[in-house]
């Protein structure tokens, strides 16, 4: 029974896949709106500096100011070193 939903589900998907696909139209991008004013392209260098580059800097410079930002008491954290259990404890 198990691989009868499986297949059911496998071709759902691909059934509503093809369907969205077919719906799609990428040919009327080809056409140009009224009013569209297209600017110049961006060159390789320009588009892995702002897609790739540029988000890796903003998680560093975030995750910089959390560490250097963070004021919790070192009690507070909990680490394997301070964790105490009680000895004489029950079961």
């Amino acid at each position: 029974m198990d691989k009868k939903n499986a297949l059911r589900a496998g071709a759902l998907a691909a059934g509503t896949t093809l369907m969205m696909l077919l719906m799609s139209s990428p040919a009327l991008a080809l056409t140009r709106d009224d009013g569209d004013d297209p600017g110049t392209g961006l060159s390789v260098i320009e588009t892995l500096g702002l897609y790739v580059l540029l988000p890796i800097a903003l998680f560093v410079v975030i995750a910089g100011l959390v560490m250097v930002l963070d004021r919790s008491q070192e009690s507070h954290r909990s680490t394997s070193r301070n964790v105490k259990t009680k000895a004489g404890a029950k079961a």
